[in-house]
């Protein structure tokens, strides 16, 4: 089973978050829209990614997930602010108790070790929700002042490749506030879910109760 455990907002940041992004959509995607948004369902923060674990394993997975929630008491976050990793992933930021969360994330990725699965080794410093990446064929930004497919941020073979202006204005959104009461174990099925995205099903969720 591949594995990871998430942060899960609530609907109701969930649905201010989707409005958000509609309004966006309308005013900064031309026709050639050049992302491919995650679907909603799959909107989340990863603590920790585990990668394939055996089935055999998943019980001691489970028991170090359980006592690292046991051991935390619920925290605040938000939604917010924009950018891009590897100038194709379009994500959105979290605020608020950004310093538990990494707390968490370190402490399930040392569990996952301790249990002898997949070494989560990936520094989880800045959380953050996926809602879409650069469709297959779109060029990422070129450097400035390349000689090549000059021309203003946002024009086609401009520096941003069209990324620019979503990120620009999804820079200044910001979500509502929500406590982080629980989190879940979440299995991953690349290329199940809608659209040949992934398909994400709850294994289990642990309540913070430190």
């Amino acid at each position: 089973m591949r594995l990871f455990v998430a942060v899960v907002p609530p609907p109701h940041v969930l649905d201010h978050l989707d409005l958000a992004l509609a309004a966006v959509r309308r005013a900064a995607v031309g026709p050639d829209d050049p992302v491919r948004w995650s679907a909603r369902e799959t909107w989340h923060l990863t603590a920790a990614f585990y990668g394939e674990v055996p089935e055999g394993a998943v019980p001691a997975l489970l028991a170090g997930v359980e006592q690292v929630c046991g051991g935390t008491a619920p925290y605040e976050l938000s939604l917010r602010g924009a950018g891009l990793f590897a100038h194709r992933t379009l994500w959105v930021g979290a605020s608020g108790d950004v310093e538990r969360q990494r707390a968490v994330a370190a402490a399930l990725a040392a569990a996952g070790a301790d249990g002898g699965h997949a070494n989560d080794d990936r520094a989880r410093h800045r959380a953050h929700l996926t809602v879409g990446r650069a469709r297959p064929g779109s060029r990422p930004p070129r450097r400035a002042g390349s000689g090549r497919g000059g021309g203003r941020p946002g024009q086609p073979g401009a520096e941003g490749d069209g990324l620019d202006p979503l990120v620009r204005a999804l820079a200044v959104y910001a979500g509502p506030r929500w406590t982080v009461r629980e989190l879940s174990l979440q299995q991953s099925q690349p290329g199940a879910g809608r659209g040949g995205g992934p398909r994400y099903t709850t294994v289990r969720t642990f309540p913070l109760t430190g």
